[in-house]
């Protein structure tokens, strides 16, 4: 029949004049096992069971808790979520659930680092848990990579790096790589040297595993096309003065285990790869930030077609240094952070417009979709609380001053990103968002303090 009202009764026992039954086993209001609970008192001797309505279940956010065969068909109402579960005989499925939006921003964790911080790349290693790795400028101590211990990050190991500007992590089929871009060279070389490091199961630490020549080097990007796996380089000068070389696309060869040159691209002052898919179609986009002369300059889209890259579509940018990829329901978009304009005449504008762009199906070209003014921003980060869309930007320094707000905009369909959050930062030059079962966070590097942060976002 029509069920009109549920009343939950605590401790109860409402079985008899609920539902009358000859086999009152058919008619018993029973607690999921997944929710039932059995502490041990702190002398270890009693068990004591938690009362059904006191027991409840901890999920890693973004999962759907599993469920036994015995309890299919069973309700489940989550009080932490606010929502009806249904179990299908292998997973709790939600029937009505509270959306999960975004309150406000706290601050969690004051980081510190070993000096100054260009990166920060958050990775999970499985049966491991969860790490950060900084990108810092100083040799020694180095880089720093950090481990989520307790709901914080603590120091776990200390890398030499060389004025290191970014991280990437990636897998190799059971491998696990961790590559610094180097920007300065040993002390006597004549160019720099980056470092992929590759996880030790047995050390539990990254080791060195392949050093790749590279000249200024700020960005690594990995990708995989049709099972081979690929590591792009963002050469951003040779020397002092020129910035107009080639970036390298290198390919794991699976015989010899190391990354080979697969294709060298004419970049200017490259600052950042992004890769991404739509639909059977693959493009690495690089920022072009300078090229000797001006700012005011193309960076590229290119489309991985026979084998390789080739231009798809030129974008002016004004001293590029971030492309970041993202995905509305079907409409795709890619927002470039635009970081300084030169003026010949006088002091560079730092004040100017980032830009989004759409993908237009129609004329299969990315198209202008919205200006947001940024402050000599250095990176933007996509990412999602329920069924919100956010991209956060990283606004390093407005000519005099690096105490600037970070903006975190909120996705509003026509009105395209709208601000919702000022964060106060410092030097800010790196976004990244990260869960945990402790909830979502975002944490920022700073480039010209040897403090980055943590924040919580509050939800409800």
């Amino acid at each position: 029949g029509l069920l009109r009202q549920l009343v939950l009764l605590p401790g109860s026992d409402a079985t008899s004049r609920v539902c009358p039954s000859s086999d009152p086993r058919l008619a018993v209001l029973s607690v999921p096992q997944a929710l039932l609970t059995m502490p041990i008192t702190p002398t270890g001797n009693d068990i004591v069971p938690l009362y059904p309505y006191e027991a409840e279940v901890f999920i890693t956010p973004g999962t759907q808790p599993p469920c036994a065969k015995a309890e299919e068909g069973q309700l489940w109402f989550n009080t932490l979520k606010k929502g009806l579960l249904l179990c299908d005989g292998r997973l709790w499925l939600p029937l009505l659930q509270e959306k999960e939006r975004l309150d406000y921003v706290e601050d969690y964790q004051d980081l510190y680092t070993n000096s100054e911080t260009f990166d920060i790349e958050v990775f999970h290693i499985p049966s491991q848990g969860l790490f950060a790795a900084t990108a810092n400028r100083q040799t020694k101590p180095g880089s720093g990579i950090y481990k989520w211990v307790d709901g914080k990050f603590q120091v776990y190991q200390n890398i030499i790096t060389y004025e290191a500007r970014a991280w990437k992590y990636f897998t190799v089929g059971n491998k696990i790589f961790l590559a610094v871009a180097n920007s300065k060279g040993q002390p006597g070389e004549e160019w720099e040297e980056s470092v992929i490091y590759k996880w030790s199961s047995r050390k539990l630490m990254f080791l060195p595993y392949q050093t790749i020549e590279t000249h200024s080097a700020l960005d690594w990007e990995a990708f995989s096309i049709q099972e081979q796996h690929f590591l792009a380089v963002a050469n951003h000068r040779r020397g002092d003065n020129n910035h107009n070389i080639d970036s390298v696309i290198y390919r794991w060869n699976p015989g010899t285990k190391v990354f080979e040159v697969n294709q060298t691209l004419e970049t200017s002052g490259a600052y950042d790869w992004e890769f991404f898919s739509v639909g059977p179609y693959h493009f690495l986009v690089v920022a072009n930030t300078f090229d000797g002369i001006s700012t005011n300059i193309n960076s590229t889209i290119y489309i991985w077609l026979g084998g390789m890259f080739q231009p798809f579509q030129y974008i002016k940018t004004v001293g590029a240094t971030d492309w970041e990829m993202f995905q509305v329901k079907d409409r795709y978009f890619l927002a470039v952070a635009n970081g300084q304009k030169l003026n010949e005449r006088g002091p560079s504008h730092y004040n100017i417009n980032s830009t989004i762009y759409e993908l237009n199906v129609i004329t299969q070209t990315f198209v202008k979709f919205q200006d947001i003014v940024t402050n000599s921003a250095v990176d933007w980060e996509f990412f999602s609380v329920g069924e919100e869309k956010f991209l956060v930007v990283a606004n390093s320094h407005d000519g005099s001053s690096y105490s600037l707000n970070s903006v975190i905009y909120r996705w509003q369909g026509y009105e395209g990103f709208v601000p919702i959050h000022r964060l106060p930062t410092i030097g800010c030059t790196d976004w990244e968002y990260f869960n945990t079962t402790a909830g979502s966070f975002l944490v920022y590097s700073s480039a010209t303090s040897p403090l980055s942060k943590v924040f919580r976002l509050k939800t409800h």
